[in-house]
């Protein structure tokens, strides 16, 4: 068990003030999970999901999978 803490951060594309997330992706190699959570709402709930699924995710956005969001 890991005691360390999430280290948030968000993408640089993020400067808008827009809809943004952020990921804590120190946690990958302890936990295998990376913390997702709403960056207007630091307090509120984190997502953890697998490093393959948000792997899986970010390769989507790339693509253009989800449309242009």
């Amino acid at each position: 068990m890991t005691t360390e803490s999430p280290r948030w951060y968000k993408s640089s594309y993020s400067n808008n003030g827009g809809n943004c997330i952020e990921v804590a992706a120190n946690l990958v190699a302890p936990l295998g999970v990376v913390p997702v959570r709403d960056s207007k709402n630091p307090g509120g709930p984190v997502l953890n999901t697998s490093a393959a699924s948000f792997a899986s995710f970010v390769a989507g956005v790339r693509t253009g999978a989800f449309g242009n969001v």
